[in-house]
């Protein structure tokens, strides 16, 4: 059992080494410092979008679940006519009144309208048709007046919501609660004015002017055969497999689907991206880090050169340390801690740079990697990286070392 004096010793001498030879030192350590920089720098940058695009889902709320129609592709399109796919209304109260799963829901719809408010007149505005679920779904909160009610819906008021885009664009007051504006030649009053959410979604702004109008209004405007989606908010996350499930169940049962055959509609709960992004984003971490961490190899090979250069020079200073009672085990370690130690400088020193890399990554503008940063597991493995490679590299070096012969070493010129 070697003594801790020894250790000490032996990392003492490690360091005077690379100090006695800093250039060729540097040299030697350049393609750790090159392989720990790049792989932690791009570790940083996917760490970074995938926290970024992460908090984008989860904005968007991890209860959601869609609902859309689709035509089955594995068969023929006229058994499949688009009256027979689309989504109807009496589908989405089925859905509300029997899937327990779910917390609110609503159809929306979309209908292009005139628009008019004074003299000002704006052609084929889109305006969504909702119930009043929605302001809970997504978590829109009303500014100033109120939002929609089950009694507008019912009642088929002629009533909406508009947001601070579309104040501006209809040159609105700044509180437009009891202004009236026509919309599709039918006159409708103000009751609530809705925040504007700056949505950036992969860096697109996806604010504009919104006019919402109860559902059952929406849909006097719209011909029999008018497109529409389902969103529902599921009660807790974790519902996500069972809500899901359940909802299909009602529309097949709503559609007659028989057991087997292909579904006309689809049902994608947000959770399901979710996870299908980190499940990507991991791998696509393990295969880039793998790609630029080949640099490691490269940097190892030039520590294994050098080792063995370094044993040829100091031929020796072996054969006088086997002389005065070194054994060879003394020896190996001696070699094999240099080279972990000048790998483990090199790591200290790429890791700093990746830093800078990934500092530098979060000043980019309109880049979206604000968030890029190092996560801990990644500094522990350029360590452990670094060390591994200072140990398998400078092995064979050092086994030459301790199997130099003493006198034939003393002769060594």
């Amino acid at each position: 059992m070697l003594n801790p004096l020894f250790w000490y010793q032996a990392i003492a001498l490690a360091f005077s080494q690379i100090w006695a030879n800093k250039s060729r030192a540097f040299l030697t350590a350049l393609g750790i410092i090159v392989g720990v920089a790049s792989t932690t720098a791009v570790i940083a940058a996917l760490t970074g979008l995938k926290s970024k695009v992460l908090t984008q889902f989860e904005s968007v709320g991890a209860s959601k679940v869609f609902i859309f129609p689709n035509r089955p592709d594995d068969k023929p399109r006229n058994l499949y006519p688009w009256e027979k796919v689309r989504l109807k209304t009496s589908e989405a109260r089925a859905l509300r009144d029997e899937c327990e799963s779910i917390r609110a829901i609503t159809p929306i719809t979309e209908v292009g309208l005139e628009v008019e408010s004074g003299d000002r007149k704006i052609e084929g505005l889109s305006v969504t048709g909702i119930w009043p679920d929605w302001h809970e779904i997504e978590n829109r909160n009303v500014t100033s007046g109120r939002p929609f009610t089950a009694i507008d819906e019912t009642n088929e008021r002629q009533v909406c919501l508009v947001n601070d885009d579309a104040v501006k664009e209809l040159r609105l007051p700044a509180d437009p609660v009891g202004q009236f504006i026509t919309l599709g030649g039918r006159r409708f009053l103000i009751v609530g004015l809705i925040e504007t959410v700056q949505a950036r979604f992969f860096g697109l702004n996806t604010s504009s002017a919104e006019i919402f109008i109860p559902f059952s209004v929406a849909e006097k405007f719209q011909p029999r055969d008018f497109f529409m989606r389902i969103t529902a908010l599921l009660k807790s996350p974790e519902l996500a497999e069972e809500g899901t499930a359940e909802m299909r169940w009602i529309l097949r049962k709503q559609r007659g689907i028989p057991d087997g055959e292909t579904e006309s509609f689809q049902v994608e709960a947000i959770d399901r991206f979710i996870q299908q992004f980190k499940t990507l984003a991991t791998g696509i971490t393990a295969i880039a880090g793998g790609i630029v961490g080949i640099s490691l190899l490269v940097g190892g090979i030039g520590i294994m050169n050098i080792m063995l250069v370094s044993v040829s020079e100091r031929t020796r200073e072996i054969g006088l340390r086997k002389a005065v009672g070194a054994t060879p085990n003394m020896i190996l370690l001696q070699f094999l801690l240099e080279a972990v130690t000048l790998c483990l400088v090199g790591g200290f020193i790429g890791l700093a740079c990746g830093r800078l890399l990934a500092f530098g990554m979060t000043q980019i503008p309109s880049a979206q990697l604000d968030e890029a940063d190092i996560p801990l597991w990644a500094v522990v493995l350029a360590f452990a990286f670094s060390a591994g490679t200072g140990l398998i590299f400078g092995m064979f070096p050092a086994i030459k070392a301790a199997r130099l012969d003493p006198i034939e070493a003393l002769r060594h010129e």
